[in-house]
């Protein structure tokens, strides 16, 4: 099984590709898609064209997305619902489902503990997919471990 594990935002999306082999994960791919400093749209269409292309270059049978949540600061909760509407059509075109997990529900999946911290996930990454070093930056560990949670938790019936 190929897994799909998706970051988002508007700047900077992060993704990460992990095969399940039996217990075995495999990183496949991973990164980061940054989106120049130009209008909301464009970068929109920027990053749907962008997934648009990993999708069919990596063929994932799931997709794995945080869940939103946003206290503070609605002006950026709502870019980044906007990105990550445009991952999800991407996905919908596909023929993919994203299914969502929220941050706690990741870290004690991945580390063991719902309240991590961002070095203890990468940390965990690193040793799950056999990474020589710890995935950076925070949002390509933790689209990893996003993909990492999907694989271990299965697709939801």
């Amino acid at each position: 099984m190929v897994i799909l594990g998706i970051d988002p935002g508007l700047e900077r999306v992060g993704f990460g590709v992990v095969r399940k082999e039996g217990s075995r994960l495999t990183a496949l791919a991973y990164g980061l898609v940054k989106t120049p400093r130009v209008s909301t749209p464009e970068r929109l269409c920027l990053i749907h064209d962008r997934f648009v292309e990993i999708l069919a270059e990596h063929r994932p049978d799931a997709v794995a997305n945080e869940r939103l949540f946003f206290a503070k600061n609605q002006t950026t909760a709502m870019d980044v619902a906007k990105a990550l509407g445009v991952i999800q059509l991407a996905c919908a075109q596909a023929g993919l489902q994203c299914i969502e997990f929220s941050p706690p529900e990741v870290k004690q999946t991945v580390v063991g503990n719902g309240a991590a911290e961002k070095r203890q996930i990468q940390y965990m990454v690193q040793r799950l997919l056999s990474l020589s070093e710890p995935p950076r930056p925070d949002d390509v560990a933790d689209a990893l471990a996003l993909a990492i949670t999907l694989a271990l938790k299965g697709v939801p019936r």
